[in-house]
């Protein structure tokens, strides 16, 4: 290569040199965009994908939607703590309306009564995962304190209010102890156990079916306007299921979250 030659690719390597660095603020700045960029882009999706969706939790309407959430808002604020898997409180209008919202399979957990599992299980895949520990389910029938009523029997050819046709221990287990017994009834069906305990205590009905848990929760002026006239015989209680769309891995926080709430004087408080 001549030295004329040498001195203009030299010259050439220079400019482009020069060039290259008159650049570089410009990459920068074209860096800085896309790293800002996948920031506000990526970094949500990975926190998105981290953090577990919410799960909604039916709970059967056997009381008044204000009283359910009076009593299972502490208890589910407490598993979604210690679980780290935020649970929703959901129920329904009435019994009926909760039977088809499982149906649907609305719920991705729920709280719900024998009969109802045995249901839903076939029809929408729901399958227990827990239930309440050391205690069976009975159905009770309650007149007023008041009341001549003595014996199931005295019962014989009068109606009997029940909270729902399909609640287990509250409707189906009474009606079932009066066909056992040969007890002829008239069975008529409200909204509520809540609406029971009301409907003797003003008088309304002479007789109704409900649940000792229910019953004992109830206002203390009507409670203690009723007494038990009969108790059914013990059953398995209401079980806690997942819909099949709940991950397994999901699914065992929250179980091992409400299984340690009996482990601690916070947990046991929250149980009872």
């Amino acid at each position: 290569m001549t030295p004329e030659n040498r001195r203009l690719a030299t010259v050439r390597e220079e400019e482009d040199m020069s060039s290259c660095i008159g650049l570089v603020p410009h990459l920068r700045n074209v860096l800085r965009t896309t790293l800002l960029a996948w920031l506000c882009v990526g970094l949500p999706a990975i926190a998105q994908q981290s953090a577990p969706k919410p799960l909604e939790i039916g709970i059967v309407p056997q009381q008044t939607a204000s009283r359910l959430a009076e009593d299972w808002g502490p208890l589910l604020a407490e598993i979604s703590r210690r679980s780290g898997i935020a649970l929703v409180f959901r129920t329904a209008p009435n019994i009926p309306a909760f039977e088809e919202r499982l149906g649907k399979g609305d719920y991705d957990l729920a709280y719900m009564n024998p009969y109802h599992y045995v249901v839903f299980h076939g029809a929408a895949g729901y399958r227990a995962f827990d239930k309440e520990q050391d205690r069976k389910i009975k159905g009770i029938l309650v007149v007023k304190k008041t009341s001549p009523y003595r014996k199931p029997a005295d019962r014989a050819g009068k109606t009997v209010v029940f909270p729902a046709p399909a609640a287990f221990a509250a409707s189906i287990l009474p009606q079932a102890e009066f066909g056992r017994l040969k007890i002829p009834i008239d069975a008529k069906f409200v909204a509520s156990h809540d609406s029971v305990y009301r409907a003797v205590a003003s008088g309304l009905q002479e007789a109704g079916g409900g649940i000792q848990r229910t019953f004992e929760a109830t206002p203390a002026e009507v409670r203690d306007a009723l007494r038990v006239l009969a108790e059914t015989p013990a059953y398995t209680p209401h079980a806690f299921a997942a819909h099949p769309r709940v991950p397994p891995e999901i699914l065992a926080r929250v179980l091992a979250a409400m299984r340690s709430l009996g482990d601690d004087e916070a947990g046991r408080h929250l149980l009872a």
